[in-house]
């Protein structure tokens, strides 16, 4: 059986940059219903059991269309507000160190450049979705973006996520109104650098 990720925080720890209400009802409204029509959609598959990872990256084995659409986009729901949820924290913010700040200023010039080109993308998703840095199969750090609950698990590139901007409008709405790039601002005085540091280095040991 598939669960939400448990809070290491208060739903009020992230104020002001991310607001009680919307995270109150982020994580107790929109991911619980995620996980519990994952839940379902899985067992009905005959999925229970298998990692959410393998099961996003081979929805096409999923024969039936209706089962498979309901996974695509829950099991995204799911996963994807796991790491969103675990990657931040009332102790984040500022800039990573390390082997993750090397890596950044390798591939992207500097952590500003690669701060303004995540943002970009997640700013310039149509509609709902999320911006993503990922590691490639090579090892590589990766910017892109997707739609709705989609991620890079299912663009078989065999790129893993290790930070997610929510730019649905869930996310932000409450407090930010129409302004997405002032959240995206905001949700940058969060990130647990700490935690995407450790998704890097479990990446890397795939």
């Amino acid at each position: 059986m598939f669960e939400q990720i448990k809070l290491p925080y208060a739903y009020d720890a992230l104020e002001p940059h991310i607001d009680a209400l919307t995270m109150e009802t982020h994580y107790s409204k929109h991911h619980a219903a995620y996980t519990k029509n994952l839940n379902d959609a899985a067992q009905k598959a005959g999925l229970e059991g298998k990692e959410i990872t393998s099961i996003l990256s081979s929805l096409e084995s999923i024969s039936d269309e209706a089962l498979r659409k309901a996974i695509r986009n829950n099991g995204g729901g799911f996963y994807n507000h796991n790491l969103y949820f675990s990657t931040m924290s009332p102790g984040g913010g500022g800039e990573p160190d390390g082997i993750l700040k090397a890596e950044l200023d390798q591939a992207f010039g500097s952590f500003s450049a690669f701060q303004d080109q995540l943002s970009g993308l997640a700013a310039g998703q149509f509609g709902s979705g999320w911006g993503w840095l990922s590691v490639s199969k090579e090892g590589k750090l990766v910017l892109s973006s997707s739609a709705n609950q989609d991620n890079p698990f299912m663009e078989g590139k065999g790129n893993i996520p290790i930070l997610g901007i929510d730019v649905w409008e869930h996310a932000y709405y409450l407090k930010y109104k129409n302004l997405r790039a002032d959240y995206i601002k905001a949700f940058f005085q969060v990130v647990d650098w700490k935690a995407v540091a450790d998704n890097y280095e479990k990446a890397l040991s795939r």
